[in-house]
């Protein structure tokens, strides 16, 4: 009788665990607490009907197997980036990245909206009267969109195997490096773009960012400028060139006579040919979408795709 007691004892605690431990995981599931840049959102299951309010965001929901139904315009090649027209065609147009309509998101009816405190801290609590919102602190670091993403839209998994598998490519490209370049490596390298009246050094942002992580670093003057919190420099005069120096330029810009005439002045200047990179035959033409417009982990891999092209590596 004692051991029928205890067997059953057993039976009902081993059990009891076991509701206990799935009730947890589909608590997860039903209900989670999202901590952002402006706050904690409540977020109730898996959000089917996903609003992106900047360019990483409508990048990452594809990444992460999540059509949404309406997404900002984008910078160029409008209304939609080529390298995602297909993944977003039927995707609503919702306004400007640094001015969506609240209107045309409210219609969509979402359940989830995925902001950034730089563009849309004044509107933000107007965006979590229509759904819960969850914000990035900015535009351009799309690790933190996957993971932000990834727990907001119940897809923890697929997150953390985007960022795997990301991780696998950085290792694979910095020790092709290394092998290729030896003690040469690492290189210093710098990301200009040249506009109708200047021109600018990205010192961090998106490619700046990714270049680093990917074993490139900066010249003195760079890394003092990254240091202080610099993004962007921007040079308004031919004088400036020096600050541009680096083992490799990788250059974008816009399809724009005005540009164009901006770009052959100075690259014909005698402080540009004086420059390391030019001098070795480092510089490259880069496509702006990928290099700098997208900021996500999709246009992150096409800009690695095209480092493994430019190095003449194998993957």
């Amino acid at each position: 009788m004692t051991r029928k007691l205890s067997l059953s004892l057993f039976v009902f605690l081993f059990m009891f665990t076991l509701v206990a431990c799935g009730s947890q995981e589909e608590d997860k599931s039903e209900g989670r607490v999202v901590t952002h840049a402006m706050g904690e959102t409540a977020i109730e299951g898996t959000p089917t009907r996903v609003v992106t309010l900047y360019q990483g965001a409508t990048d990452v929901a594809i990444a992460l197997g999540v059509t949404p139904v309406g997404a900002v315009e984008s910078w160029v090649q409008k209304p939609v980036y080529e390298y995602l027209r297909d993944d977003l065609q039927g995707v609503k147009n919702v306004g400007l990245e640094t001015q969506p309509n609240l209107e045309e998101i409210a219609k969509l009816n979402p359940d989830l909206i995925i902001a950034s405190e730089l563009r849309h801290s004044e509107i933000y609590d107007q965006l979590s009267e229509i759904a819960p919102t969850v914000t990035h602190e900015t535009v351009y670091k799309f690790k933190d969109t996957v993971e932000l993403m990834g727990e907001a839209m119940n897809r923890q998994d697929e997150a953390d195997q985007l960022l795997t598998d990301w991780d696998n490519r950085v290792a694979d490209f910095k020790e092709k490096m290394q092998v290729k370049l030896g003690d040469s490596w690492p290189i210093e390298a710098s990301v200009l773009n040249f506009r109708a009246d200047h021109a600018r050094i990205y010192v961090t942002g998106f490619a700046g960012d990714v270049l680093q992580e990917l074993g490139f670093i900066r010249s003195e003057y760079q890394q003092q400028e990254a240091d202080k919190g610099t993004v962007v420099v921007s040079l308004t005069d031919k004088e400036g060139i020096p600050s541009m120096n680096a083992d490799v330029f990788f250059i974008f810009m816009s399809d724009d006579d005005q540009v164009k005439q901006t770009y052959n002045e100075w690259t014909n200047h005698a402080l540009w040919n004086n420059l390391d990179a030019v001098k070795a035959d480092q510089v490259y033409i880069i496509d702006e979408v990928a290099w700098n417009m997208a900021g996500g982990y999709l246009s992150a891999d096409i800009m690695l795709d095209q480092l493994y092209e430019h190095f003449k590596l194998e993957e």
